[in-house]
């Protein structure tokens, strides 16, 4: 039996959902999927790191020991027992102390306090433009809330038309069964017409 053919309004919700689930996808790859690779994902929140990294540019990190940072590297680190983490650029290391000295790129002078090495959590490898706000916004509500409820609603779009497909599907069915019969009963009262 053929299928039936599509609408054009199924066509284009059906490109329209694929290209939707497709970037969701890709989404969750760069926020979540480069923790699979050992990557930590922070967003920038200010520009003392200009013009290397920008506010909302999403920064992934590598884990590092100290033994691999050199004077240059920019580095991400705990900045406080606040728990605050900060991404800077090494001037100094005083390995007898076990101190890295740091400073933002956009910034006149160094930190005030040298960053302990067991606070290094790595260096970072590459950044995503603008990700980091739209990272921090589905984080928190309402964009949280948002976000599950256009899941959702993307859900909806995949599976909606499959059921009004196998709704359209089970009718052509039934008129085609409806047909055979009436073909069937056709056949008989010409049988008794001939006979």
């Amino acid at each position: 039996m053929d299928k039936p053919k599509q609408t054009l309004f199924e066509k284009i919700l059906n490109i329209f959902t694929s290209v939707l689930v497709g970037l969701v996808v890709l989404a969750a790859l760069f926020l979540m999927g480069a923790r699979i690779v050992g990557l930590q994902v922070y967003t920038v929140i200010s520009g003392s790191m200009e013009p290397t990294y920008y506010p909302g540019d999403l920064i992934y990190v590598k884990r590092a020991q100290a033994e691999e940072i050199k004077v240059g590297d920019p580095v991400t680190f705990v900045l406080n027992e606040d728990l605050i983490v900060a991404t800077h650029r090494v001037t100094k290391i005083d390995y007898e102390n076990q101190r890295f000295y740091t400073k933002g790129d956009n910034n006149m002078i160094e930190d005030i306090d040298p960053v302990h090495f067991k606070n290094l959590i790595g260096k970072p490898i590459f950044r995503i433009p603008y990700l980091g706000y739209t990272s921090k916004w589905v984080q928190s509500p309402p964009g949280l809330y948002i976000a599950i409820a256009a899941g959702i609603a993307l859900l909806g779009l995949v599976f909606i038309p499959d059921l009004f497909r196998e709704a359209k599907e089970d009718e052509l069915k039934k008129k085609e069964e409806e047909l055979r019969k009436l073909e069937e009963e056709l056949k008989k009262r010409e049988e008794e017409i001939s006979k």
